[in-house]
C-alpha cells in the first residue's frame, strides 16, 4: 500500500478446504494470506475454514463480508469437481472485477502455465470486495501480491470516496 494511501482496511480470510475443515491438515494457506494482508497494512478481522461446500461458502462469504471491506478466500479455484469457490462467489457479488482475476493469472503464469487454470474471481458482495486465491500457500501470496496495489482503490471506492473521479 502507498504512503499516500494511510487507511487500514478490515480484511476477513477464508479457506476453503475439506480437509482443513475435517481437521486432518493444518491450514498453511489462511495464515500465509494473513500475514501478506497484515504486511500490506490491511487489519485481519477474522480468519475462518470451511469446507468445499457450496452453501456454506456462500454463507461465510456474505457475514464475512459484513464485518471487512475485503474478503479474500484461499483455495478451491481448480478444475477438480469439489472446487466451487468461484461459482460460491459469483453467486453472491453483485458485480465483478474482472480484470483483477485477470491481473493474478496474468502475473502467476510468469512462474507457473498451471496458473491458466486457475479460476478465482474477483467480485463485490455489499459493499465489500471478495478475492478468490489459490489454495496452495505459494500460489495464494503470489497471487495477492499481484493485484494488492488495488485493492484499496477499489475499496475506497465502494465506501464512495470518488473525489478523485471529478475531474
Amino acid at each position: 500500500m502507498s504512503s499516500s494511501t494511510p487507511d487500514t482496511f478490515r480484511a476477513a480470510v477464508l479457506t476453503v478446504s475439506d480437509s482443513c475443515a475435517r481437521g486432518e491438515r493444518n491450514d498453511a494457506s489462511g495464515p500465509a494470506v494473513s500475514r501478506t494482508l497484515q504486511e500490506f497494512h490491511f487489519a485481519v478481522v477474522e480468519t475462518r475454514v470451511v469446507a468445499d461446500d457450496h452453501g456454506a461458502i456462500q454463507k461465510a462469504i456474505v457475514d464475512l463480508a459484513r464485518k471487512a471491506k475485503l474478503v479474500v478466500t484461499t483455495g478451491g479455484t481448480g478444475i477438480s469437481a469439489r472446487d466451487v469457490t468461484p461459482e460460491a462467489t459469483r453467486s453472491v457479488c453483485g458485480r465483478m472485477l474482472d480484470g483483477v482475476s485477470e491481473r493474478m493469472r496474468r502475473e502467476g503464469e510468469k512462474r507457473t502455465p498451471f496458473a491458466a487454470l486457475s479460476r478465482g474471481l474477483c467480485g463485490v458482495c455489499g459493499n465489500s470486495l471478495v478475492l478468490n486465491l489459490p489454495g496452495s500457500p505459494a500460489g495464494a501470496v503470489e497471487s495477492l501480491q499481484s493485484v494488492i496495489d488495488v485493492l484499496p482503490h477499489a475499496i475506497q471506492i465502494l465506501a464512495g470516496k470518488t473525489e478523485h473521479m471529478a475531474n
